[in-house]
């Protein structure tokens, strides 16, 4: 059965020990990762932090939801997002944390458990969004896709080895 956009609110909302999401119409829990999985998103983490304003920026890590197409909302491993974005839940922190529009960052961890369910759904739905650069980053193999908006609207796709 599917599940209405306000009852996942309400589930997002009321357990905060799952991490939930939303795709087709049906709860999805992300399920809890490797130690290499969490240590890539931390780093990443950490450096995004460490370089960019805070009073421009925040960085989310495996927090916030991303809407995508057809009431899907995903929680992404690390994002990137504006002042204007997160300045709508300054006068209300109790607000369902969720972005509709494009960010300018959005990061996977690759995962056994999440690899494929990420590069079949979760990164086609970043491109509909129209986030600006998407990385999967595969810490075992220690390689890092990324995918680049063009003025097009198209994707440059570029992977970088090592590192």
């Amino acid at each position: 059965m599917p599940v209405s956009e306000a009852t996942f609110e309400a589930v997002v909302l009321e357990d905060s020990d799952g991490r939930w999401e939303l795709h087709c119409g049906r709860l999805r829990e992300k399920p809890p990762m490797s130690y290499g999985h969490n240590r890539s998103g931390r780093r990443l983490h950490r450096q995004l932090v460490a370089q960019l304003d805070p009073d421009e920026y925040d960085v989310l890590l495996n927090d916030g939801h991303l809407r995508a197409a057809e009431g899907a909302s995903y929680v992404p491993d690390v994002a990137v997002v504006p002042a204007s974005a997160f300045a709508a839940f300054e006068g209300n922190p109790r607000l369902f944390e969720e972005y509709s529009h494009p960010l300018p960052f959005v990061a996977e961890a690759w995962s056994p458990k999440t690899g494929a369910y990420d590069v079949e759904t979760k990164f086609p739905a970043y491109r509909l969004r129209g986030d600006a650069e998407i990385w999967r980053i595969h810490p075992f193999e220690r390689t890092v896709t990324m995918w680049r908006r063009q003025p097009d609207d198209s994707y440059t796709e570029t992977v970088y080895h090592g590192g």
